[in-house]
């Protein structure tokens, strides 16, 4: 017979700037970012291997993809260049649900098309946010404003992780979360990204990125202005994504 295998809860965090990707879980710095709509390549110290989490801020930023596996490096950034990751016992990772045309696009080796969450993703999309401006207050930040092409952007991300199944801040084609937002039409002057996989609720998710110290950055980070959370459902999620902006 065969025997289900639990999968343990992920996270990942990055942000990044112009200067370049900084992958504080792996100690490592990448001076030369990919410019927006250029080829993307990817950082070899994003697949460090598993690492406390711990991040770096930055402001203005242009992101390059990197990796992270099942328990990885979580990083922080801004403006499209910069990127880091690290990595907890949590899971990482926003989520969506593959249709059939989803399905042929990840086959095609392209990302799933984003669609808008529904019902409970949507509901718990709305929670995150709730709860992160919960801590910012707490912590002297002011409230993040929920921003839809942020969503848009988010929401994708974690929708093509489930569709395509992996869990990184990298696609398969080596685009991070800059790449995404652009796509949008959002200009930024910073940005920062967290994901995760298998926390079943709000307040899961944001337990496990609140006791990481990349990813508590990015939620902390009082430069940033906007968020955009976007949640997947499904059989090996939820898949969560959070993407934080403040525009140029």
């Amino acid at each position: 017979g065969t025997e289900a295998v639990a999968l343990e809860p992920q996270i990942a965090a990055e942000a990044g700037d112009h200067d370049g990707i900084q992958v504080p879980g792996a100690g490592g710095f990448d001076p030369t970012p990919a410019a927006a709509g250029g080829s993307p390549t990817a950082t070899d110290a994003a697949h460090a291997a598993p690492v406390t989490p711990s991040a770096t801020a930055a402001t203005t930023a242009a992101a390059t993809p990197s990796a992270t596996d099942p328990a990885k490096p979580t990083a922080t950034g801004s403006s499209p260049a910069g990127s880091a990751k690290a990595s907890s016992g949590a899971s990482a990772g926003a989520t969506a649900k593959a249709s059939a045309s989803t399905t042929a696009s990840a086959r095609a080796g392209g990302p799933a098309p984003a669609t808008a969450a529904s019902g409970t993703a949507a509901q718990y999309a709305q929670q995150v946010v709730d709860l992160v401006n919960a801590q910012r207050a707490q912590n002297g930040c002011g409230p993040l404003t929920a921003e839809p092409r942020l969503a848009t952007a988010a929401q994708g991300h974690s929708e093509d992780m489930a569709a395509r199944n992996y869990f990184d801040h990298a696609s398969p084609e080596g685009y991070h979360a800059d790449h995404r937002i652009e796509a949008t039409g959002y200009r930024w002057s910073a940005w920062g990204e967290n994901i995760a996989r298998g926390q079943q609720d709000p307040a899961a998710v944001m337990d496990a990125w609140m006791n990481s110290p990349g990813h508590r950055a990015n939620i902390l980070n009082c430069s940033f202005k906007q968020i955009g959370v976007g949640v997947k459902t499904g059989s090996g999620g939820p898949w969560w994504t959070q993407v934080f902006a403040s525009p140029s």
